[in-house]
């Protein structure tokens, strides 16, 4: 399985953002996480690829049961933290997608390339620079800095960004906000095409997103999962996440 979690909580000062959050996802699976803003969302993506830490666990018998990849996420012993070669593993792009715009595009993943070069092993690092950009539809635009490119664009570069390493699982935070309809079309068809060979979290306010490029839908309100289905399962989407985050 990609990710299993157990009675996960967090709080953000006396804010309870995540509560008791259980979840199971397998191999191969392109999830729609659903949730109206300051649901958690954002929060349990963050806490996935390790970015925040979880509240440390009420249980001794919880630990081990919270995991990415295989890998135990829960604090450890004293400080220390299991799990550190999770993130390797991730591919994430942010909502806010952390761009450097006076950067050409090749300058800007052969950088990111570089920063994981150990992953890469003896391949030439121009050469992953290529096949990323290929990849992902930016061979046009590849010669410009980030700062010259439309929104569309940028968001292939951080998918682009996020592909390095060929990760197992792609963790993506609303990926297509503030899009064309021609560029949500291409970014949707590049999602899914990378959701062919891979665990794909997706988190999207674009119900239609959810329909047409996942085959499970989780929706959280106020830090609760209340829907956790296959999309086959699901009639009306818009009518289940209405009365879903009624409250």
């Amino acid at each position: 399985m990609a990710i299993h979690i157990e009675h996960l909580n967090k709080h953000i000062g006396k804010q309870h953002v995540l509560k008791d959050i259980c979840l199971t996802i397998n191999d191969g699976e392109v999830v729609g996480l659903l949730g109206p803003n300051g649901a958690g969302k954002s929060t349990l993506m963050k806490i996935m690829v390790g970015v925040w830490d979880t509240d440390p666990p009420q249980l001794s018998l919880l630990k081990g049961r919270w995991g990415v990849l295989g890998m135990n996420i829960l604090p450890c012993e004293g400080k220390d933290r299991c799990g550190l070669q999770v993130p390797k593993h991730i591919g994430f792009l942010p909502e806010q997608n952390p761009l450097y715009e006076d950067m050409y595009v090749r300058e800007y993943l052969r950088f990111f390339v570089g920063l994981r070069s150990k992953e890469q092993g003896a391949k030439n690092k121009d050469q992953l620079v290529e096949e990323l950009i290929e990849r992902v539809g930016l061979q046009r635009e590849a010669h410009k800095k980030i700062g010259q490119l439309s929104k569309g664009y940028r968001q292939r570069v951080g998918l682009a960004q996020a592909m390095i390493g060929d990760p197992e699982l792609l963790i993506l935070d609303e990926p297509t906000t503030g899009l064309d309809p021609n560029q949500l079309e291409d970014i949707r068809a590049l999602i899914r095409e990378m959701g062919a060979q891979r665990t794909v979290i997706l988190s999207t306010h674009i119900l239609q997103e959810v329909k047409q490029m996942c085959n499970r839908v989780i929706i959280i309100d106020h830090g609760e999962v209340k829907v956790d289905k296959p999309i086959s399962e699901i009639a009306d989407l818009e009518a289940t996440f209405r009365e879903a985050t009624a409250g």
